[in-house]
């Protein structure tokens, strides 16, 4: 019998977050490379890594050239099990990146060194504070001109709210970029351009005190500047604190560029030294030892329908504690059942593969005959405790969803659900009066489009969207201390409900926002809610 408790610590669980563009795939391509995994770069790309979880509306996806969902890679490296959770960067689809989020450890936020800090960084940066998880910063694309390095590192500071503790600092960028400080070391890493598609290619290796083979090396005016940059770095830069780091309040800042390979490695081995083993997580019973020998995990995605070859719906979870076999019996709290897991398996670029063990950190994916929902917890029989609800957050686009076929009101109610319980949609329904109005609000407004294409498609029902004004949206959430029959609200505020009944606002303009609060002692509004 294998030892889980040795498993377990082996286990390191990460998402990768970044604003498109900024080479979040290709160092994810890289870690892989590095693992063995694959042999040539190339062999798992944006759109390839998806395609387990990717629909028939894959038009859409060749159409606007993006990825659209989250996807699972795990590798072995120096010992280590690492679960990769890949996320699209693209922001109409970033509320599956939110849930994501939920089930990793720790994030890695990829930054692109000309462009810094942008508007999908910000939104996610928020994600990972809410969770107080740790974030590890990498600048990519070094090999191109780059931005001031201390204004990078200013802007993360400043924008996100974190101080940075830079673990190495490059020399130079673009066609100037020489390689990088290692601080700890002492020692500067030379870049070469390695071969596309390689992990080979020579690094050097220079002593910082060895001052006359780094001049020879890098040049005198390198030399001078990086020098002159240390010092300014020792007297003024954040010094590395491990628990700092733990509590999500340091970021370790590192430099290179995934596409040329160089500082790849170099941050892989320092992120698995810095990051730990699957921490306990919060339930409503307390925390939970990852290292308890019971099992449970939560759900935190659900895909139905998206792929040609497996026509189902697959219920991905996090494995919070103990070991999962196939077969197991586990009770699913919020059914209030025991159950067995069906068809358990993992996913590998395209491919998925069923699996015999797994183990607290893991991501594993079940049929899910349509019990799940996400936020769903499972343990061990006996054992009755949810972990903590997934936030669900604002949507910004709002539409109202005519149906065409009055005839086909259940294919039409089924699928509208099924696509809402998936997450990529929010469901609302007027608060008050006359008849029943269906409100959808997306994240971004390709997922209108998704959503007309698959209920055509999944379900044979056609649906006209008429778009709505309203850009804000607000839970009530003290809905029990106030009336909010008799809220007094501004002339661009709407009341609806979600699916689970609370009680929500709409708003025209943000400035309401805060008129509502003033008019109303005592109302508490929030941002998002926890399922």
């Amino acid at each position: 019998m294998t030892d889980y408790r040795s498993e377990i610590e082996k286990r390191r669980t990460f998402a990768i977050i970044s604003h498109p563009d900024a080479g979040k795939t290709t160092l994810t391509e890289k870690f892989l490379l590095y693992s063995g995994t694959i042999n040539t770069a190339g062999s798992v790309k944006g759109k390839a890594t998806a395609k387990h979880a990717v629909s028939d509306w894959m038009e859409i996806e060749k159409e606007r050239g993006i990825s659209v969902t989250s996807s699972v890679l795990q590798f072995n490296y120096g010992g280590k099990c690492v679960n990769i959770l890949d996320t699209p960067g693209h922001q109409d689809f970033s509320e599956d990146t939110y849930r994501t989020l939920m089930a990793a450890d720790s994030a890695v936020m990829v930054i692109d060194a000309s462009k810094g800090v942008e508007a999908q960084t910000r939104k996610l940066f928020k994600v990972c504070g809410m969770r107080g998880i740790p974030v590890f910063t990498f600048i990519n694309k070094m090999d191109r001109d780059a931005n001031d390095t201390f204004d990078l590192a200013d802007e993360i500071e400043k924008e996100l709210g974190i101080a940075v503790c830079p673990v190495n600092w490059p020399i130079g960028s673009g066609k100037s970029f020489k390689g990088v400080y290692d601080r700890n070391e002492r020692a500067v890493f030379l870049f070469s351009d390695t071969q596309k598609g390689t992990k080979e290619g020579h690094v050097e290796k220079i002593s910082i005190d060895d001052e006359s083979a780094l001049i020879a090396a890098i040049g005198q005016d390198a030399y001078d500047k990086l020098t002159e940059e240390l010092e300014l770095l020792d007297g003024a830069g954040a010094e590395f604190d491990q628990e700092r780091v733990d509590r999500g309040e340091l970021s370790p800042m590192f430099f290179g560029s995934a596409l040329t390979n160089f500082g790849v490695e170099l941050f892989l081995n320092y992120f698995l030294q810095m990051t730990k083993a699957p921490l306990a997580r919060k339930s409503d019973q307390g925390q939970i030892d990852p290292f308890c020998g019971d099992f449970s995990a939560f759900v935190f995605k659900i895909q139905a329908n998206m792929n040609k070859a497996h026509r189902d719906r697959i219920a991905f979870m996090r494995i919070c504690s103990g070991k999962f076999d196939p077969g197991m019996e586990v009770y699913h709290v919020q059914g209030q059942k025991n159950m067995r897991l069906s068809q358990p398996q993992q996913m590998m670029a395209d491919e998925r593969h069923m699996i015999s063990e797994a183990y607290a950190g893991d991501i594993i994916g079940v049929f899910d005959p349509g019990i799940f929902s996400i936020g769903d917890t499972l343990c061990a029989p006996g054992k009755k405790f949810a972990y903590e609800g997934i936030p669900t957050f604002a949507p910004e686009h709002f539409a109202r969803v005519r149906q065409m076929d009055t005839m086909k009101r259940k294919q039409f109610v089924k699928g509208i659900d099924q696509i809402a319980q998936e997450g990529a949609i929010q469901i609302f329904r007027e608060l008050t009066g006359g008849m029943e109005e269906v409100i959808v609000g997306v994240v971004g407004v390709l997922q209108f489009d998704v959503l007309l294409y698959r209920l055509r498609n999944e379900y044979n029902v056609e649906i006209a969207l008429e778009r709505l004004p309203y850009e804000h949206i607000r839970w009530i959430e003290n809905a029990a201390d106030v009336d909010v029959e008799h809220l007094v609200g501004t002339s661009d505020m709407k009341k609806i409900t979600d699916l689970k009944g609370r009680p929500l606002l709409l708003f025209i303009n943000s400035w309401s926002v805060g008129m509502v609060l003033e008019r109303n002692e005592g109302l508490k509004l929030s941002e998002f809610a926890r399922n």
